[in-house]
């Protein structure tokens, strides 16, 4: 709900709306070196984060918070996780799988792209052969939420070829871990990676990988970066009882914490999930009432954003839809598939059904190029 110091609701893909009581626990100061901070909120925060990834077996992974935006943590991830020697296997259906591969080439990562293009999910019979037949690929990468369109990718059925042949699974799920349902020991993933400012609904400022522990031991020495060198940070959080290698995001860290909690007064994951998917309906069912036709099929869809194509009416312009849609309390996003006009509106965050009702109202008010 809208507030006099939160006008509009963030519907992206993130950052995205908050509670005002994440936000007031950024409302103190806390020292980086004291066992306050370090035991108390940064270890804390480290292990719930393996407990939500796993429950099957939390003992086998760890958790690194690293600082920055979670492309930061994507890029300490796979600069650390793959070996010099290394062949990467990335699969692309959109603008994130994109630039999972250009992380890895400017690493100097010796890289093949699968892509499958932005409307597809990616080929897994092309995986299969691929990894069958090209024993130098050493690691698999894929986006397990692709926001470029809003598409949720076969994460089950990649983990399952790529385990079938053994290899090492990178997983980017900034946008769906904490609000997509998954047990990354279940399914076999060995590196997860998410963000702060995503479906735990926290607030910018850093990001975290889900490691299996024994792969990540092996990691030493294998970074390209000082700065986000995972082992590293790993080591040095273990070592030093949460302490950062680095000047600690204090204030968003302790944001963070209070989200958590936040999470597990909802119900944890199930239930955000089930928020996140019935505020996803009514935006679809809103939408294509009011004659807005989605990009994807429904079965492809995630209940994280949904693209839409533009109006095919020549009083139509994006900006000002923006416009009227940020005065009525609503802030979506620009499309980002090629070739296809389109804009896309995110349903994740601190933000209910009443709310979704709301923006569709708020659409039919705005849509003055259709009077």
């Amino acid at each position: 709900m809208n507030t006099p110091d939160n006008p509009y609701l963030l519907l992206t893909p993130g950052p995205l709306s908050t509670s005002r009581s994440v936000r007031e626990a950024m409302l103190r100061d806390w020292c980086t070196w004291d066992d306050d901070y370090n035991l108390g909120v940064v270890t804390p925060i480290r292990e719930e984060l393996v407990r939500l990834a796993t429950a099957t077996s939390p003992q086998d992974y760890t958790c690194v918070l690293m600082q920055g935006s979670g492309t930061f943590s994507v890029e300490a991830m796979i600069g650390t996780a793959v070996p010099r020697g290394g062949r990467l296997l990335v699969l692309a259906n959109g603008e994130y799988g994109s630039r999972l591969a250009r992380i890895s080439r400017t690493l100097a990562i010796d890289t093949v792209v699968h892509d499958s293009g932005e409307l597809a999910p990616p080929d897994l019979a092309k995986l299969e052969a691929a990894l069958k037949e090209e024993a130098s690929i050493t690691h698999v990468v894929c986006v397990h939420n692709e926001t470029t369109t809003g598409m949720l990718n076969p994460l089950e059925g990649i983990a399952a070829v790529v385990k079938r042949h053994g290899r090492v699974l990178l997983v980017d799920s900034m946008s769906a871990f904490g609000g997509i349902p998954l047990d990354v020991a279940a399914l076999g993933i060995d590196f997860l990676v998410s963000s702060a400012n995503k479906c735990i609904q926290g607030v910018p400022g850093f990001g975290f990988v889900i490691a299996r522990t024994r792969l990540l031991e092996e990691c030493a020495g294998r970074a390209r970066s000082l700065s986000l060198d995972l082992f590293d940070q790993w080591r040095g959080m273990e070592e030093g009882r949460g302490k950062w290698r680095y000047t600690s995001p204090t204030h968003v860290v302790r944001a963070f914490a209070q989200a958590m909690k936040e999470l597990e007064e909802e119900g944890g994951v199930a239930a955000r999930h089930a928020r996140y998917t019935e505020n996803q309906r009514r935006l679809v069912e809103g939408m294509e009432g009011l004659g807005f036709r989605c990009i994807l099929p429904h079965d492809l869809h995630s209940p994280i954003i949904t693209g839409f194509h533009d109006p095919e009416d020549a009083g139509y312009r994006f900006r000002d839809f923006y416009d009227r849609l940020k005065a009525r309390g609503f802030v979506i996003y620009p499309g980002k598939v090629t070739g296809i006009a389109s804009f896309r509106i995110g349903t994740i965050g601190h933000v209910f059904p009443a709310d979704i009702d709301r923006l569709i109202r708020a659409v039919g008010e705005s849509m003055h190029w259709a009077k």
